[in-house]
């Protein structure tokens, strides 16, 4: 079964010039890869963090979020991590898509031009609104907070 398409507008900046647009690596891929649009290598060493830009400005479709994930390869070889993850882009933003990335390993980590980073997922956006009541529905947990329910 294919998954339903959404297009994304894409404005290439020009330090994006050159690079490819973010692409499924597979076809059941539920992430695609962003890539590093730097100038110049940045070395994060272990515990630094840098906002590596994309060279790109994006619309997204109305009612959709990008979600921005660390890509697993990178945190499990380098502890290369995504310090807000899953990074939140809306819909009404308009700047350039930039990533805060993380060095949690134990050695210093370069990211070059082109490297794929990070992983983008449009996902859909529920909204909320709040209704103040006196009293909650019951449930079996109740107020048991974290580690309650002996799992």
């Amino acid at each position: 079964m294919t998954a339903p398409t959404r297009t994304i507008a894409v404005r290439r900046l020009p330090h994006g010039e050159g690079l490819d647009l973010p692409a499924y690596a597979t076809e059941g891929a539920a992430g695609m890869d962003l890539l590093a649009a730097v100038t110049e290598p940045i070395t994060l060493p272990p515990g630094g963090r840098a906002l590596i830009p994309t060279g790109l400005a994006i619309a997204l479709p109305p009612g959709h979020e990008l979600q921005v994930r660390p890509r697993s390869g990178l945190a499990l070889k380098h502890g290369i991590t995504l310090p807000n993850s899953p990074g939140t882009i809306d819909e009404d933003y308009r700047g350039e898509l930039q990533i805060i990335v993380m060095n949690a390993g134990d050695a210093p980590f370069e990211i070059t031009r082109g490297m794929r980073i990070a992983q983008g997922v449009l996902a859909p956006v529920l909204r909320a609104t709040w209704e103040e009541v006196d009293t909650l529905p019951e449930t079996m947990r109740a107020q048991g907070g974290f580690g309650s329910t002996g799992h």
